[in-house]
């Protein structure tokens, strides 16, 4: 199966092996600290976004982690789909909304993922 993606900026990527530690349906969002220092008009959704259509991970989520912490990054569904095929996130993975779904529904926790 191969599904488009659209990739994080240039430097904020993670590479290397993790595996999915928790999936979510309409996740919710928060950013990081990293993410509101480098775009402070992020600041206004510091205390987080519910899941829904204006949410930026979209349908659903997968949790990517390393030793059984959290690395905070995520192959995740998105509200701008013209971004697929671009690198603009802050680090994530993003798929369309439907590409995340099928995705989620295939891949179970634990399984491996590989970025290179």
């Amino acid at each position: 199966m191969r599904y488009g993606i659209g990739i994080g900026e240039e430097g904020r990527t993670l590479k290397g092996e993790a595996k999915i530690g928790r999936k979510a349906e309409w996740p919710s969002w928060r950013p990081t600290e990293n993410m509101m220092q480098r775009k402070p008009h992020l600041r206004q959704y510091a205390g987080g976004v519910g899941g829904g259509l204006h949410n930026p991970l979209g349908a659903a989520a997968l949790y990517l982690y390393r030793g059984g912490q959290d690395t905070m990054f995520r192959l995740h569904g998105t509200n701008e789909p013209w971004t697929i095929g671009q690198a603009v996130s802050s680090g994530c993975v993003r798929l369309t909304n439907e590409d995340i779904v099928d995705l989620y529904n295939r891949t179970p926790v634990g399984t491996k993922v590989f970025v290179i």
